[in-house]
């Protein structure tokens, strides 16, 4: 077993929390990325060494998710075979609950979650991004977790390769892994662990306006699509208008100009994954559900204004509802990637040739204080 911690700028909680597991469980092997911390953090990173853990890392700071894809590269050359189990540096996570993670942990396909049920104080900013992030990952895969956000993490040794092959760099990197994961037949395990918050979370490297916008950028650029459909469909509409064309051919040519647009861009720059699937099978699902959404576009206002909602508050209830719908359907099943068996066979086969990811500062993996 190894128990992976990625680390930027520690305090003293990184050396007691080794402290704390080599009493626990003495045969674990403990293996620290220091995240381009800088020079004032080495006599933090020499204690931990001292207790017997194992540093690498690189000089300047690249995120949580290149962290943890550059311990993945060292593991699998240098401790393959073995099961890992991530936690954080921040003394967010009890150590009888990384064991309890650990012991979860079974041979195959099934990533184990530490999830917390975010009961006591929790600091707002933290309560509001969970559920967030939790509703989005419900909109996009159809399957609720309690927790989308957790750091403390296991996985079976048999996944390592796959786990490399997924994008991102920063804290998006592990919402990434959830939903690769159940688009791809991977599977969710749980086990209740304690929602610890220290210090109202201020020592959080979070950063609250870039790394959301990296969380939710499917969302972000699927309402930046939508809008800009809006802009192309008025647009059209009152060219048409302005040039005599009769009102019926106005709606219906400005629909059509602007749903080819919105295609286009969702295939292309919303949903990129989707390349691999046909486009002329997209395409007629596409326009499936654009006949569908305007049908029930209909049928929710006259819904709505017939038990007594005004037309306005109507027609924006109705266009919410319509737009969280046709993000759902597009992203679990209009735009999903296909070939989900020849992406963890790809896997596999690049699992003995797993590198440091090039992106890093330096090939270096050894012990660097």
């Amino acid at each position: 077993m190894i128990i992976l911690i990625p680390s930027f700028e520690p305090d003293e909680k990184l050396p007691e929390l080794i402290r704390s597991l080599n009493a626990s469980d003495s045969t674990a092997t403990i293996l620290i990325v220091n995240d381009g911390s800088g020079p004032r953090f080495d006599p933090i990173f020499a204690q931990t060494q001292a207790l017997g853990a194992t540093v690498i890392g690189y000089p300047n700071n690249h995120g949580k998710g290149q962290a943890l894809k550059t311990a993945f590269s060292y593991i699998a050359a240098n401790l393959p075979g073995h099961d890992v189990v991530c936690a954080d540096s921040d003394g967010q996570h009890r150590v009888v609950d990384i064991l309890r993670v650990a012991a979860e942990i079974r041979p195959g396909t099934t990533m184990v979650l530490g999830e917390r049920h975010f009961d006591g104080k929790v600091p707002l900013r933290s309560r509001f991004g969970n559920n967030m992030t939790r509703f989005f990952f419900a909109l996009s895969t159809g399957t609720w977790l309690s927790d989308t956000q957790t750091g403390l993490r296991g996985y079976p040794a048999e996944m390592l390769p796959w786990l490399l092959s997924v994008p991102g760099d920063r804290y998006e990197y592990e919402l990434n892994l959830l939903l690769a994961a159940r688009a791809q037949g991977y599977n969710f395990a749980s086990v209740t662990i304690a929602t610890i918050y220290l210090e109202k979370n201020e020592t959080s490297h979070f950063r609250p306006l870039r790394d959301s916008l990296r969380i939710y950028a499917p969302l972000v650029k699927f309402s930046l699509s939508s809008f800009m459909g809006f802009l192309v469909d008025t647009a059209v509409f009152l060219i048409l208008m302005a040039v005599g064309g009769p009102l019926w051919l106005a709606v219906a040519g400005a629909r059509i100009i602007s749903a080819g647009a919105n295609f286009a861009v969702n295939r292309h720059l919303v949903f990129p994954e989707s390349r691999s699937v046909s486009l002329k099978g997209t395409a007629v699902r596409y326009l499936a559900l654009a006949v569908l959404l305007l049908l029930a576009n209909y049928v929710l206002l006259l819904s709505f204004t017939d038990a007594g909602l005004p037309a306005l508050p109507a027609k924006i209830l109705t266009e919410l509802l319509l737009f969280m719908t046709s993000f759902a359907v597009q992203k679990r099943f209009l735009f999903r990637e296909r070939g989900t068996s020849s992406v963890k066979k790809s896997a596999t086969n690049n699992y003995s040739q797993a590198q440091l990811p090039s992106n890093t500062d330096s090939a270096q993996l050894h012990a660097e204080i």
